[in-house]
């Protein structure tokens, strides 16, 4: 690798590190700001929606793709790049300042969309520039390895945004005081054992100087992208007159372009994407809201993985030129496909030990039909208050795995904990005094028949689940091997993710390659791969099942699997990718 090509990667690496970093800040402390934002809403519809914000930024990021990806056909890589690099980083920084639910009231939820969406776009155009200007810059025979650099760059941001957090958290959390937790007419808020409900510092006020020392970072971005140069091939082109006066029609609009957006979506990026964020954010959601391991420990337990597991993008990158980046990809979702149902209950196992073996206890939600409702309110309309509802949603709180039977006969809805039965309540039919009471009651039952079950809702007195002092504090048993089944998740998304860059590239020539890479690549991310935390959050909540939400990720990409096999071209590491620029 000659020095020119070294500045080359490090320059596109370095500033989408710092994007990725921006980006996955949301998602590292999604379910604190969800706290922070949808106030309004009940625990388990608000970790929906503080998800479902974190996937608004995935959901505009095709349109981001088609934004920019015109623009970098048309005007060139590098300004390009000076553009997302921008609206991402002021993005983040507004995220900071940006008051909660309790000082601006709905106005605070819809501007914190707003700018996940803002960051959206401007990912949707920072990857397919990324990919383009390294690989146009790459050996022929190395192009998976040097793009494998951009691949690291997500899971690097992803690193780097938990260290931050870790140290901003460690130190916040030291030096000030938790503050009582009140409701809104300013009464303190108690737990179900009667003491008053309290919130670190970190989780009140804390969690913003991440996004707001984001504004260092951007400066930084910006003095390096400024130092790139305009790719040689592009350069090239345009000296030619070879350029595409449509990139977007000619990308699209034919069968001959089209098809390779097609196969690229379906055979190649939907599998790679949700393998992608189950590794990764689902996984840290997963082992922070279902397995109820703090927040500190489950980010020091994910950095630890990612900092393992990083190398096999390198790896599988420099694989992929050897022997193909197809068989690379689809076999790591295969993989990932058959191993998830035994993956992920063997992480509650390791990490909490007693929810585990509580989670083994019989319990069934008998209602009538129809009295349940699929709790997945993305707008934010519905009110769920009938008693199976309410019923579902306490369970779910505390992850407890449940069976649901329908009685014709039954007026009211019942929770069977063991052989505790007990009744909920139709919020609807109550008023007064009798409407304020049911609530905690019901919630005292419940909660007194599951720790009589062997659940550990009191997280203080639960000694079976993991919990680290400080990043360093792995050296158990239990927390290596948390450690280690995490990297196993990582290395999945290596497989699929370090030959995805080079691949997209070698589908579609230089004319209109930066449109025609980013669309199917963020439609694939943006929506099959950004959409999987709440999707299989829901499908939990709904089945009664904490693993239920896994068959999204295991179908999605089982089918990329056999779309892949019949339809994607092999043999592409070969390929001149400069070969159809004339024509």
């Amino acid at each position: 690798m000659t020095g020119e090509e070294k500045k080359v990667i490090l320059a596109s690496s370095a500033g989408t590190i710092f994007e990725w970093y921006d980006f996955y800040l949301y998602g590292s402390l999604a379910a604190i700001i969800g706290a922070q934002y949808f106030t309004a809403f009940p625990e388990a519809t608000r970790n929906v929606f503080a998800l479902l914000a974190f996937a608004a930024g995935f959901i505009v990021r095709p349109f981001g793709a088609l934004v920019f990806g015109a623009l970098g056909d048309l005007v060139g890589r590098k300004y390009t790049f000076l553009m997302t690099i921008l609206i991402m980083g002021l993005s983040t920084f507004l995220v900071g300042l940006l008051p909660s639910y309790n000082s601006w009231g709905a106005a605070a939820p819809v501007i914190l969309i707003i700018l996940r969406m803002l960051q959206g776009l401007a990912l949707g155009g920072e990857y397919g520039g990324a990919a383009v200007y390294v690989a146009e810059h790459a050996p022929a025979n190395q192009r998976g390895y040097f793009t494998a650099f951009i691949q690291t760059t997500a899971t690097l941001g992803l690193l780097l945004s938990l260290i931050v957090i870790l140290a901003v958290q460690g130190y916040v959390n030291a030096n000030w005081a938790p503050t009582a937790v009140l409701d809104a007419a300013g009464a303190a808020v108690l737990n179900p054992d009667g003491s008053p409900r309290m919130i670190k510092a970190f989780d009140l006020w804390g969690w913003r100087i991440p996004f707001l020392g984001s504004i260092v970072l951007l400066l930084i971005s910006l003095y390096i992208r400024m130092q790139m140069h305009e790719s040689p091939a592009f350069k090239k082109m345009k000296e030619e007159g070879a350029a595409s006066k449509a990139p977007l029609r000619e990308a699209f609009g034919t069968w001959k372009n089209g098809k390779f957006a097609l196969i690229a979506l379906f055979g190649l990026v939907a599998g790679q994407a949700v393998v992608w964020y189950s590794g990764q954010f689902y996984a840290l959601f997963f082992i922070q809201n279902v397995v109820k391991v703090d927040s500190f420990t489950a980010n020091v337990m994910v950095a630890w993985s990612l900092i393992l597991g990083t190398s096999g993008f390198l790896f599988f990158g420099s694989l992929s030129d050897k022997i193909g980046r197809k068989p690379i990809i689809l076999a790591g979702c295969l993989i990932a496909a058959l191993t998830y149902k035994f993956v992920f209950p063997l992480l509650t196992e390791t990490a909490n030990p007693a929810l585990y073996a509580a989670q083994q206890t019989p319990v069934v939600v008998t209602a009538a039909p129809g009295d349940c409702s699929f709790q997945f309110n993305p707008v934010g309309t519905a009110k769920f208050t009938s008693s199976c509802d309410i019923a579902k949603s306490t369970l779910a709180r505390s992850s407890v795995n449940y069976t649901s039977v329908e009685d014709p006969a039954a007026t009211t809805a019942q929770v069977k904990i063991g052989e505790t039965v007990i009744p909920s309540y139709d919020a609807t039919a109550l008023t007064g005094d009798a409407a304020k009471a049911a609530p905690a009651a019901f919630t005292k039952s419940v909660n007194d028949a599951l720790t009589a079950a062997g659940y550990p809702l009191a997280a203080d007195k639960n000694t079976s689940v993991i919990k680290a002092a400080h990043f360093f504090d792995i050296f158990t048993g239990q927390k290596i091997m948390v450690i280690l089944i995490l990297t196993y998740l990582i290395l999945l998304v290596t497989m699929v993710y370090a030959p995805i860059a080079a691949m997209l590239v070698e589908l579609f020539p230089t004319r209109i390659r930066y449109s025609g890479l980013s669309l199917p690549y963020h439609i694939g991310n943006g929506w099959f791969g950004g959409l999987m935390p709440a999707t299989a959050f829901a499908i939990s909540a709904q089945t009664g099942n904490v693993y239920g939400g896994l068959w999204y990720p295991i179908i999605i990409a089982g089918a990329t699997v056999v779309i892949g096999a019949l339809f994607v071209p092999g043999g592409t590491h070969k390929k001149d990718i400069f070969a159809d620029d004339a024509k």
